[in-house]
């Protein structure tokens, strides 16, 4: 955990790539990281919604972040892989998947060392993103997943029913 200065109670998220692009969720919002596999299809269901994936007997729904951020879809490697996130949104906790190109580590950011996301220069919109993190050259972007949610896509996976997928307790 290089550059971690103890005592200080650092950030541990899940890093990951899409494209040349890494990314990073908070530790504590992944449940498990699957291999790839094929979702069951929800008719009128927006692109980047692939639709469910049978986790233990439950039914998660999956998104392909690849496509919600914009970016072309890609065909699933063996490297590709299911994020299941416990993401907070509206006072709920969802189960969710997200297909991404490679899970890459868990890494350890000083919290001082998070920047803010920067307004203009990054192909996304600033508000998925919690902060952005300096490292290697590049850059590791904090990403707000219940930010990239849209209200359809809430909608598509219970938030808004009464009939939810699966939350947690």
């Amino acid at each position: 955990m290089s550059g971690v200065q103890p005592g200080l109670h650092p950030v541990q998220a899940v890093t990951f790539s899409i494209g040349a692009e890494v990314f990073a969720v908070p530790v504590e919002q992944v449940r498990e990281i699957l291999d790839y596999q094929e979702t069951f299809r929800l008719p009128g269901a927006p692109e980047h919604f692939l639709g469910l994936i049978d986790v233990r007997g439950v039914g998660v729904p999956t998104i392909d972040l690849r496509l919600r951020l914009g970016l072309p879809r890609a065909e699933p490697t063996p490297l590709t892989r299911i994020l299941i996130l416990e993401v907070p949104r509206d006072g709920e906790v969802i189960l969710l998947g997200l297909v991404i190109d490679r899970a890459l580590v868990v890494s350890a950011f000083a919290r001082e060392s998070i920047e803010k996301a920067p307004d203009i220069g990054i192909r996304w919109r600033s508000d998925y993103i919690t902060g952005v993190i300096r490292q290697d050259g590049g850059f590791v972007v904090l990403i707000d997943i219940a930010k990239v949610l849209t209200s359809q896509d809430a909608a598509m996976i219970g938030l808004s029913s009464n009939e939810p997928w699966e939350r947690v307790p």
